[in-house]
């Protein structure tokens, strides 16, 4: 189980430190906004896919901490 849980830690911690950089990169693109500063689907998608890579983050982190204490 270690082994497994090294890999969800390690999951997580790249969810973790990439995404949010990531954010910031398209929160800055000028396909962002319209030009009444109105959010474009081209935000939310990706503001939808990075929520969802930092939900799987956690769950990585829970499930790796279940697997070290023998839960699974």
């Amino acid at each position: 189980m270690i082994p497994l849980a090294i890999v969800l830690f390690l999951n997580a911690a790249f969810n973790v430190i990439v995404w949010p950089q990531f954010y910031k990169r398209i929160a800055k693109d000028p396909r962002s906004r319209d030009e009444s500063g109105t959010a474009t689907a081209f935000l939310k998608v990706h503001v939808v896919l990075i929520s969802i890579a930092l939900v799987l983050a956690l769950v990585s982190v829970l499930v790796g901490i279940a697997a070290l204490t023998g839960a699974l």
